[in-house]
């Protein structure tokens, strides 16, 4: 089955056709757009188009022309998005890119345009992409399907045609901090202070931040791109945001993620660029393994049915758990909603924390764990216990017990058809003409040649 909600191509133009020194043409017209040949080349350079299959020279132009299908209907359905949503997706690519080459000066080297062009193309293609998506999701919003079709698209299907479901496990935590002496607290604000005079002597805050800082963002100089308020720590954006001179450093602030000084970048309507330099302060042995005591009497106490699992992590310092009795969830999009769930599967558990799926990976169901170490999604040290409540092995999924996901596939199958049918039929009303070298194709969504 085509995966036809998929049809966009996550690139963008890095280089123009012209910096080449190569004429460029017209090579499709879809309505009134023009799709180039320098779009395709443009498209064709990009390192993921390794990951696509086909013919770069009949694939790009064709998903062009789709693209451009779904441009033209969101104009007259008046389907847009805001330039805010856009701006969170260009920033995290463009910091992923910068992490990936090392710097911005080498992302601008690798590009072959300067920061700002590459910041306003990502936005133009990001914005494209997503109306794009906007408008499929409107199209298909009334789509539905009920338990009789679900029941009818799978009785006759062999079994290993089913969808696999991998062995998923359920798992409860409880998590507390060391407790860090004030005089360690007090050698790191020092230590930052020190950083922050240092800057306004003449040195360079991004050059300390390479140097010392604890972020991931150390590799672009503490920048963190522009970034809404509530993407941040309420601490760290309270003082992010009262910043107006670039040219001064914040005082130290104490966000979940440790200490910070700040340096005001550029604001951008609701949304402030800054740079930032992270410490954490270090902890002394002994204050691990006298934390890492005090879990053990604690699951010590649970075995012996002093109290439970779910009524002790009341006391955990994991606030996303703490108030769901100790159970890890997490949020997915399932039929076109979010929706939580507190199964994981084992890749799942890994990427939230390596240590707690080599844990889990040794438990019987509803067995606690010793106490381990582990690091928290900000980054902090810290320790844990943990109870596998429950394991659901890898299994053919069948409707009694996975009629979810079950569900979804049909229902995605059935908004792929609808898509592919709206795509034929506005083949047929839109002005289409296509340059005689680029027809000689085997073209996914047949109709575009008439």
């Amino acid at each position: 089955m085509r995966i036809v909600l998929s049809v966009i191509l996550t690139m963008w133009s890095a280089v123009t056709f012209a910096q080449n020194n190569v004429v460029d043409e017209v090579i499709w017209v879809v309505g009134d757009e023009a799709i180039l040949k320098s779009d395709v080349e443009s498209m064709r350079r990009d390192p993921d188009w390794g990951r696509i299959p086909g013919n770069p020279y009949c694939v790009i132009p064709e998903r062009l022309a789709v693209q451009k299908l779904f441009m033209h209907q969101a104009v007259i359905d008046s389907v847009e998005v805001t330039d805010q949503d856009v701006s969170r997706g260009v920033e995290e690519r463009i910091n992923e890119l910068v992490l990936e080459v090392g710097s911005k000066e080498k992302l601008e080297e690798y590009m072959n345009m300067p920061f700002t062009q590459i910041r306003e193309e990502f936005f133009d293609n990001m914005k494209m992409q997503a109306t794009v998506e906007r408008m499929q999701q409107e199209l298909t919003k009334d789509i539905k399907v009920n338990p009789a079709e679900v029941r009818r698209y799978f009785k006759d299907l062999p079994e290993d045609s089913l969808p696999f479901i991998p062995t998923q496990v359920e798992v409860e935590i409880i998590m507390k901090y060391p407790e860090v002496k004030q005089e360690e607290i007090d050698r790191v604000k020092a230590t930052l202070r020190g950083y922050g005079e240092r800057v306004l002597k003449g040195e360079s805050f991004a050059a300390l931040a390479r140097s010392f800082s604890k972020c991931n963002s150390w590799r672009q100089g503490g920048e963190l791109g522009y970034t809404s308020k509530s993407m941040l720590d309420p601490a760290f954006a309270n003082v992010a945001f009262s910043l107006t001179d670039p040219k001064k450093v914040s005082k130290v602030v104490e966000s979940e993620a440790g200490f910070h000084i700040i340096q005001l970048i550029d604001k951008r309507g609701d949304k402030v660029n800054c740079r930032h330099i992270l410490l954490r302060p270090e902890l002394d042995p002994a204050d691990i393994d006298t934390c890492l005591m005090r879990l053990d009497s604690l699951a010590e106490d649970v075995r012996k049915g002093k109290f439970s699992f779910e009524e002790a992590a009341v006391i955990s310092d994991d606030k996303d758990t703490r108030n769901n009795h100790g159970l890890m969830s997490r949020i997915t999009v399932a039929s076109g909603s979010r929706e939580s769930t507190s199964r994981y599967t084992m890749s799942d558990l890994a990427q939230v924390s390596p240590e707690i799926a080599r844990v889990v990976e040794g438990l019987e169901t509803g067995e606690i764990s010793k106490p381990f170490e582990m690091y928290d999604k900000n980054g902090k040290q810290t320790c844990a216990i943990v109870k596998l409540k429950s394991r659901i092995k890898a299994h053919r999924a069948t409707v009694q017990e996975d009629f979810q996901v079950l569900k979804d596939v049909v229902l995605n199958h059935k908004k792929q058809e609808f898509i592919l049918g709206w795509i034929k039929q506005k083949q047929k009303s839109t002005y289409i003409r296509i340059n005689e070298e680029w027809r000689n194709c085997d073209f996914e969504y047949p109709g575009w040649v008439k």
